[in-house]
């Protein structure tokens, strides 16, 4: 992947990681977005409402956040407030990107998060620098996660398998005695399936 890692400029203060989660790569929207802003308010700026314009797209553009670990997906957004979307890996179904005309021209564009059970695109990481690359490292992440799991379950059912079978075997066993007690072996002539009335307990 082309972009680094970790943006420098990226502010992480408000993520919260869980024992062992690392992060993998953190980012947010191109600078590059603000262009049409500024082409658009520049020439309203005469009536101060261009100003409002660039301001609030450049704070939304500033605060907004995205976060890949080895666990999960954060989204961070809001300038006043704050709110923090979080996507575990093994819940992500599908991840794909795109990208305008203007974002192929510049190298950036929109990677979007659906989850199992989830009703369309559940999370979108806006106007990032070179999403294929964004795209293709969340997919290996979960690639190789669920490819872990998989292992996991695969051991669990062979223990499991194993223990069904201990269980039959001790069932068989203590089946076995119960006849033994209550049956000959059969060298007397007799049934070993009859009663032995002369076997003391």
């Amino acid at each position: 992947m082309s972009a680094d890692p970790i943006d420098a400029d990226a502010d992480l203060e408000w993520l919260s990681l869980e024992n062992g989660e690392e992060i993998l790569w953190a980012g947010g929207p191109d600078r590059r977005t603000l262009i049409p802003t500024l082409v658009i308010g520049i020439p309203l700026s005469l009536v101060l409402i261009g100003l409002v314009i660039i301001a609030s797209e450049y704070l939304r553009v500033t605060n907004t956040h995205y976060v890949v670990t080895n666990r999960a997906l954060y989204k961070k957004t809001g300038v006043l407030s704050r709110d923090v979307k979080r996507i575990e890996h093994e819940k992500v179904q599908d991840i794909s990107y795109s990208q305008s005309a203007l974002g192929t021209h510049f190298g950036y564009g929109n990677v979007e998060v659906s989850t199992a059970g989830g009703s369309g695109v559940e999370m979108s990481f806006g106007a990032v620098p070179d999403p294929k690359g964004v795209q293709q490292r969340i997919s290996e992440r979960i690639d190789r996660k669920r490819g872990g799991s998989a292992e996991g379950e695969s051991s669990e059912d062979v223990l499991a398998e194993i223990l069904t079978e201990l269980r039959g075997i001790r069932a068989a066993l203590e089946d076995d005695d119960t006849v033994g007690a209550y049956a000959g072996d059969g060298t007397d002539g007799g049934s070993p399936y009859e009663y032995d009335e002369d076997r003391s307990d």
